[in-house]
C-alpha cells in the first residue's frame, strides 16, 4: 500500500515516544502553540455552552437542566479521568511496534497514568505536550457528552455517570488508540484516514446513543404524544457555538499553525454550509417550509461529515461531503428512525452516526490529490475499503460494548428514571430545580 501522507494528531505524536527524533525535531514554536492553546479554549467552549445549549433547546422545558446538568458534569468527569488514565490507555506507545498486531495495537498502557513524566519542559512535536494533552481532553469531554442527547428525559444521572466513565475507559481511549496511536496501532496501520475524529467521535458516540436509546425503550408517550423542542433560540445559540467552536476541533487537529490547518478550517466552513443548505432544501421540498431546526441540523450534520476529512480533501471535495451529509443526515433523522421505531430523543445517532460515516468513506475518495485532496497518487478504491473496515470495527466495536455495558448498569443500578419522575419532568425529580421560575 502506498504510504500515507499524514498530518496532525498522529504525526504530532511520533516525537513524543521517540526520544531519538525528539531531540532532533521538537523545538517549541510560539505560533503553533498560542494557536494550540486558542484551539483547545474553541473545543471546549463546543461542549460547555454549545452542545449544552444546543441540545437543552430541543428538550422540553421541565427537562431543560437535566441536560445541560449532564454536559457540564462530562466536562468535570472526563478531565479527571483523562489525566488520572485516559490520556495513558490512548496515547501511551509501550510495545507498539509498526506491522505487528498486540494487545498494544488496542489500547495504549499506564506509562502516562497520572500523567507521569509530562512536565512543563516535555514536548509533543513543536508544541508543550500539556498543551496536546489538553486539547486532547476536550475531544474526550465532548465525545461522551454527545451521546447525552439519545436518552435524554429519562436516564437516572447516576446511571448516566457510570455509563459514560466506563464507556470512556472500554470504548473510546481504545478507539483513540487504535486510529491515532502512530505505528502499531490497530486501525493507524491500516491505513484509516480519519484527521480529527469521524470514527473516534462522532461514529462512536453515534453508534452507542443508537445502542442506548434502543436498550433504554422510548420516551412515555412517544411517537403518539407531541414533544416539541421548548427552546429553538438555545438550540440555533448552540449550534452557532458548535461552528465556531468546530474551528479548533478539525484546524486544531493539524497541531499546528500551517497550511494543513488552513485548509482544514476552509474546508469546514465549505462543508458545513453546503449541508446546512442541503438539509434546508430538501426539508423545504419535504415539508413545505424550511425551519430553523432544519438548518441548524444540517449545519452540525456538516461539521461531524467533514471532521475524517478535514485535513485530506480539497474545497470542491467539502462541498460535496457537506451536500451530501445535509441530504442524508436529514432522512436518517426523520424516515430512518420513523421506519425503525426508536425514539432517538435528540437524533445523536441521525446526525453523528450518519455523518461520521458518510465522512469517514468520503474521505477514501476526495483525499485523492487527482480529486483535489492531499493523498498524492491514491488508490481511491482500496483505501475506500480501508475506510470501510474502519467504519466497519467503530461501529461493531462501539455497539457491542455499549450494549454489554448499558445491560449490566440495567441489572446492576437501573437505568431509567420512573415513570412518575419522567412526567414531572427530570429537573425537578433529580435536581429538585427549575430551568425557568415564572
Amino acid at each position: 500500500m502506498k504510504t500515507l501522507k499524514r498530518h496532525g494528531l498522529a504525526a504530532a505524536t511520533a516525537g513524543l515516544f521517540m526520544p531519538g527524533l525528539a531531540l532532533a525535531e521538537d523545538t517549541l514554536n510560539s505560533g503553533d502553540t498560542a494557536w494550540m492553546l486558542t484551539a483547545t479554549a474553541l473545543v471546549l467552549f463546543m461542549t460547555i455552552p454549545g452542545l449544552a445549549l444546543f441540545y437543552g433547546g430541543l428538550v422540553r422545558s421541565k427537562n431543560v437542566l437535566s441536560v445541560l446538568m449532564q454536559c457540564f458534569a462530562m466536562a468535570a468527569l472526563m478531565s479527571v479521568l483523562w489525566a488520572i488514565y485516559g490520556y495513558s490507555l490512548a496515547f501511551d506507545t509501550t510495545g507498539m511496534e509498526a506491522g505487528v498486531t498486540n494487545f498494544s495495537s488496542f489500547v495504549g498502557g499506564l506509562g502516562l497514568a497520572f500523567l507521569s513524566g509530562v512536565t512543563v519542559d516535555s514536548m509533543t512535536g513543536t508544541i508543550p505536550e500539556t498543551v496536546f494533552m489538553t486539547f486532547q481532553m476536550t475531544f474526550a469531554i465532548i465525545t461522551p457528552a454527545l451521546i447525552v442527547g439519545a436518552f435524554a428525559e429519562r436516564m437516572k444521572f447516576s446511571a448516566m455517570l457510570w455509563f459514560m466513565a466506563l464507556w470512556f475507559t472500554i470504548v473510546y481511549a481504545p478507539t483513540a488508540h487504535m486510529v491515532w496511536g502512530g505505528d502499531g496501532g490497530l486501525m493507524w496501520d491500516w491505513g484509516v484516514l480519519d484527521f480529527a475524529g469521524g470514527t473516534v467521535v462522532h461514529i462512536n458516540a453515534g453508534v452507542a446513543a443508537l445502542v442506548a436509546c434502543i436498550v433504554m425503550g422510548p420516551r412515555k408517550g412517544y411517537p403518539t404524544t407531541a414533544m416539541p423542542p421548548h427552546n429553538l433560540g438555545y438550540t440555533l445559540i448552540g449550534a452557532s457555538m458548535l461552528w465556531v467552536g468546530w474551528f479548533g476541533f478539525n484546524a486544531g487537529s493539524a497541531v499546528a499553525a500551517d497550511g494543513t490547518a488552513g485548509m482544514a478550517m476552509a474546508v469546514t466552513q465549505i462543508a458545513t454550509a453546503a449541508a446546512a443548505l442541503g438539509w434546508m432544501f430538501i426539508e423545504w421540498i419535504s415539508h413545505g417550509k424550511p425551519s430553523v431546526l432544519g438548518i441548524a441540523s444540517g449545519a452540525v450534520a456538516g461539521l461531524v461529515a467533514i471532521t475524517p476529512a478535514s485535513g485530506f480533501v480539497g474545497p470542491m471535495g467539502a462541498l460535496v461531503i457537506g451536500a451530501v451529509a445535509g441530504v442524508l443526515c436529514f432522512l436518517a433523522a426523520t424516515k430512518m428512525k420513523r421506519a425503525f421505531g426508536y425514539d432517538d430523543s435528540l437524533d445523536v445517532f441521525g446526525v453523528h452516526g450518519i455523518g461520521g460515516i458518510i465522512g469517514a468513506l468520503l474521505t477514501g475518495v476526495f483525499a485523492a490529490s487527482s480529486l483535489g485532496g492531499s493523498q498524492e497518487g491514491l488508490n481511491i478504491a482500496a483505501q475506500l475499503w480501508i475506510q470501510f473496515k474502519g467504519v466497519l470495527v467503530s461501529v461493531v466495536f462501539s455497539g457491542v460494548v455499549s450494549y454489554v455495558i448499558l445491560k449490566v448498569l440495567d441489572l446492576v443500578i437501573g437505568l431509567r428514571v420512573t415513570a412518575e419522575q419522567e412526567t414531572e419532568g427530570l429537573d425537578l425529580a433529580l435536581h429538585d430545580e427549575r430551568g425557568y421560575n415564572l
